[in-house]
């Protein structure tokens, strides 16, 4: 099944994987690049896939998984909606998906500068504004190995460059100043332990 190409008609199918919080040390190494594209890689880009739409976030990078590879998936599309069940208890539904599946990216072509305020499901609850390259050229390779590249700009540019962040072992927090940066990450270890994990 998984030599299918399952962005075509995308379904909401997969396993749940565990997602790492700073500090971790697998978010501070830089990621191998991918060698091998099998059935394997593409079971593990649906299951990336499937955690991030229900963590909910719009990028999710292999390292937050705990696989130093040089991948990401994203969806800046997908709509998410709040229902209320019969027995008063809510959920939420996700329709109109737009998954994206990059890996070996190669960002060149950073023109001008967007201040843009980003999250992180490594860094849950904290938000800053990041200044980023307004827009971007990324090369990369799609699950079978097959080449291309695209520009992008604004949320595509932002989120592109975000996860391959993670890539270099960089979290988003490393692009704020030292003052900054070091107020968050107490802020963040102080929540982290109240909530005991």
């Amino acid at each position: 099944m998984e030599n299918s190409n399952f962005l075509e008609d995308y379904k909401l199918e997969g396993e749940l994987l565990q997602i790492f919080t700073y500090p971790a040390p697998v978010l501070k190494k830089v990621a191998e690049p991918v060698a091998e594209f099998n059935d394997e890689l593409r079971a593990l880009c649906k299951d990336m896939l499937f955690t991030m739409y229900h963590a909910p976030g719009i990028g999710l990078a292999a390292p937050q998984i705990g696989k130093s590879i040089r991948l990401f998936v994203m969806d800046i599309d997908f709509d998410r909606e709040e229902v209320t069940r019969a027995d008063g208890s809510t959920d939420h539904t996700l329709s109109n998906f737009n998954p994206l599946i990059f890996i070996n990216p190669i960002i060149s072509n950073r023109h001008g500068e967007v201040l843009y305020e980003e999250g992180c499901l490594s860094v849950p609850g904290i938000y800053e504004e990041v200044k980023r390259a307004e827009t971007i050229t990324v090369e990369y390779q799609d699950m079978w190995g097959e080449k291309h590249s695209i520009d992008a700009d604004e949320l595509l540019s932002i989120c592109i460059q975000h996860e391959n962040d993670h890539l270099e072992g960089i979290v988003f927090l490393e692009r704020l100043s030292m003052l900054k940066q070091n107020f968050l990450k107490k802020k963040f270890l102080k929540q982290k332990k109240k909530k005991g994990n």
